[in-house]
This record gives C-alpha cells, structure tokens and sequence, in this order.
C-alpha cells in the first residue's frame, strides 16, 4: 500500500492586512517540510498529519510525504506560494498510489482564487482521478462544492478549541484504509445554511455548537463514518463563507443525505444564538478592575492573530495602562522592529519604545497607532518552543526572536512571529507564569481555553480595534453569498 501525505493549511481573512508569502508556511524555517522532515517533525504529535503517520505505520504502509506546510492566519495567499505547494502534491500524486490524505484547513482563499483547497483537488483529480483521497478539515472551514466533490472522505474537527486534530486525522483515514480493504464504500453528503455564525460563539464547550458537535459524535457512534457541522470563517468575503456540514456514511447515500441535513436544520433553528453581543471596552476595563478574583482574563478579541489579526493593535492594553492595572501580563504584541531594539539595549536594559500599531488595516479605513511604553527588559528568547497540549501537542511552535517588557505594571510580551497563545509552552520560553498575575490580557478568541481555560476564574471579552473584530458592520462584505444572516433582516 502507497500513500501520499502531505499538509496545505491556512485560515484567509480576507480584510487582513498581513502578508501570506510562501515562508509563512515553513514552520519557522527558509520552506515548508519536505519528506523525511515531514515525519521527524510530525510523529507522535497530536494533529491531523500526526495521526495519518500513525496510521500508516499500523497498516505497514509506504509513505510518500512531498510537503507540509502551515501558515498562521492571514490575507490572501501568495500565488507563488499557492502554486509551489499545490505543484508539490500534484506531482507526487501523478507519479501514482493508492490513497491520498490530505491535512488541509478548508478557508484558504489564495491570490485570485475563492477557494484555494477545491482547486487543490481538482488538480490532483486531473492525474489521479479514481485515487481515493481522504480530507481532515478545520472546523473553521468555508466549505465550497468542489471540495466535497472531488473529495472521497471530507472529516472536520468537532472542538473548538481544537483539541480533536489527531482524532479527526482518523476520521478522515480510517473510512479511506477500509476501502482500500474493501470494507467500506464511502458516501457523502453536504450542504449549507446561510448563516454567518460569530466566532466568539462558535466554542464546542458552548451552547449551541456544544450540542450540535455531540449530535454528530452521536451519528458516529450509530455507524456513521464521519460527521462534521462546520462553523465557518466569517472574516472571509467569498460566496460560501459560513456554515455548513458534511456526513460519510457506509454506502447509505440516502442516510448521509437525512443526517447531513439534521446538522443544519439544527444550526439554523438556533441561529440567533450565534450572534454575539458586544460590550463597549470602557465597561470591559472598568468591570475588570472591580473582580476580586486572579487571574482575571482579559481578552482583546477584535486582534486574534489566529484568525487573521495584525496581533499588533494597542487599544485593549492602552486602556490597561490607562486604567492604571497592574500585577498583570499581556500575550502578545506583534512588533519585530520593538524586538530588535530591546536585543539591541539588552536584558536589563531600561528602555522607552513606540510599541504595535505598525500595520494599517484599509479593509477597516483604520491606520496603525503605536503606543511609547517604557520599562526594563526583562528577558531576551529565540522564541521556540513544543505545545504541550491539549491543542496540537508535541507540535514545535516558533515566535521567533522575542522579548519580555516590564513596565513595572504589566509584562508584554513582543514577539516577532504570529502565535496565538493556547499553549502554555509559549509562555514559559517567555519565562511567563500566567497563573500568578491578577490580570492576563490575551490576542484571542476560543482556542486560550485549550491550554489555560483551567487558570482563568473570571473573563473579561474586551472589544479593542482589529480586522476580526465581532462587529460585522465594521466589515464590508460584497461577494459573500446573501441574503445571509445575521447580515441581512429575514422575510
């Protein structure tokens, strides 16, 4: 048995500014992994890849690893970028085998394209096109027909935070082995609803993706193969942004098609729900400074580089110094020029920097405003470090050079590579201890609450400046499919 594994991931927002270029995908190196790389970097991790190598391993398999690439959420993808990666896997999968298993995201929006992972499997079905391909897909995906049309097995993370990366790798692969066994004949149905559901609703550990997550588990457990009610990516103004689902069954088309259609009957009817209310920040801060509680979170979720945020905006952590709050840590500020300066003076070093706001955002009409922040610097770091879990673990992770500010109030962290922080092993390459602050300010959404929901005992969601801000008229959609809700009022 031959396979092809490889890993095409990116989330597009397409209203970021931030650039997608082809070394965005290489894992903090010169280009994304190739071939025995693959495999070192990937085995026994707690993702998609990870559980194909696994898989692969078990079924005394051969294994053909042309690519894995995994870029950080950002603006549209690179067309050079787009076209090495997809070259990569066309060619490996021309050359022939038995099954290909794709880690893909599913809301890659390159240069000229609306949907970057549909045309990747049209291309391969080009020069392979009876090889069965089986698909692990974000929960975030925008699903466009051509993916579910020219995929075999399409299977979606059901947590979100995204906890379920090595499961839903199975999910995708186990359906495929078994046909190639010939125990199983792989039928699929999909379907949308027009909804663009918030991101700061979206969380499985909350009503209504919670229950509509367990439904499909449950399918799962009746004998379904796979199935998945995809959220979506609302920062993305393309014709099939928003919700949708896919269902595998065995040979039941009719079965795959009534389930399918529950998922979405049930987002639908609880659409509402995922509509988020927004707080003016003043009431955030001022709410946050009255909780007698450690650590209070504070998240500036309009600038979460996970979904495609400069990770660079200082209205949130403005309005802590402003406030006067202290005993507190902030993860992160995207500034490598800031990096550089304090490398330059030293740990140890006292020194006043404009810090952030180095990133217009024209989608939104806003320039970007540095802050002067003074203060020691307190730890100078290469930036790299392993998850440690739940959330993709063993996975490297890589901020690049990076830095930790004290101003004697706060502690930012300046860092020069986007990363979200889920993961405790970021912050302790930063020499953080979140846990003993009073306050944690935080550039995020959800996935915080994989690796450090425990610490938390209060939340505070504070609404700063950014382009994944939860204010959709902020945004100005005009190629999303309407009418579409919340969007547009309904008849």
């Amino acid at each position: 048995m031959r396979l092809l594994i490889a890993q095409m991931k990116h989330e597009t927002n397409t209203f970021s500014p931030v650039p997608t270029p082809l070394a965005r995908f290489a894992h903090g190196g010169s280009r994304p992994y190739e071939g025995d790389e693959i495999r070192e970097a990937f085995t026994g991790t707690g993702t998609a890849i990870g559980a194909f190598l696994d898989l692969a391993e078990k079924a005394g398999a051969s294994v053909v690893l042309p690519v894995a690439g995994n870029a950080a959420p950002s603006g549209p993808v690179a067309r050079d970028a787009y076209e090495y990666l997809t070259g990569r896997i066309v060619d490996a999968a021309a050359k022939g085998c038995d099954a290909i298993l794709l880690d893909l995201h599913g809301a890659m929006v390159p240069e000229g394209l609306d949907d970057g992972e549909g045309e990747l499997l049209r291309r391969i079905r080009v020069v392979a096109p009876q090889v069965p391909i089986g698909v692990a897909l974000d929960m975030h995906t925008n699903l466009f027909p051509a993916m579910a049309e020219h995929a075999t097995v399409l299977a979606g993370y059901q947590t979100y935070p995204h906890v379920d990366m090595f499961e839903t790798g199975q999910r995708a692969a186990r359906p495929i082995l078994a046909m190639l066994e010939g125990r199983a004949r792989p039928a699929m149905a999909f379907g949308h609803r027009p909804m663009l559901p918030h991101v700061m609703r979206q969380s499985s550990l909350d009503s209504p993706n919670r229950e509509i997550q367990a439904r499909a588990r449950q399918m799962e457990a009746s004998g379904t193969l796979a199935a998945t009610f995809f959220v979506g990516f609302p920062h993305a103004d393309i014709p099939f942004a928003g919700a949708s689902a896919v269902v595998v069954t065995d040979g039941e088309a009719a079965r795959a098609r009534r389930e399918c259609d529950e998922l979405l009957d049930i987002a639908w009817r609880d659409r509402a729900a995922f509509v988020y209310a927004i707080e003016p920040l003043e009431k955030s801060i001022e709410r946050a400074a009255r909780i007698d509680a450690r650590p209070v979170v504070l998240l500036d979720h309009y600038d979460n580089c996970a979904s495609g945020g400069t990770m660079d905006t200082m209205t949130v952590l403005g309005a802590m110094l402003d406030a006067g709050l202290e005993d507190a840590a902030a993860f992160a500020i995207f500034d490598p020029q800031a990096v550089k300066q304090m490398q330059a003076a030293g740990a140890g070093a006292n020194v006043t920097l404009e810090l952030g706001g180095r990133l217009d955002m024209p989608a939104l009409g806003l320039k970007g405003k540095p802050r002067t922040v003074s203060g020691m610097v307190k730890r100078l770091v290469d930036g790299r470090y392993r998850n440690e879990g739940p959330m993709a673990k063993g996975e490297r992770g890589d901020m690049g050079p990076s830095a930790l500010l004290d101003t004697g109030r706060i502690e930012i962290a300046v860092i020069s590579r986007h990363v979200e922080p889920y993961d405790m092993g970021s912050f302790r390459a930063l020499g953080m201890d979140p846990a003993k602050k009073r306050y944690l300010m935080l550039k995020s959404r959800v996935h915080w609450r994989a690796g450090l929901g425990p610490l938390a005992k209060a939340v505070v969601e504070c609404a700063g400046t950014g382009v994944c801000t939860s204010d959709y008229s902020q945004l100005h959609f005009r190629r999303v499919r309407r009418p579409v809700f919340p969007l547009d009022a309904e008849r």
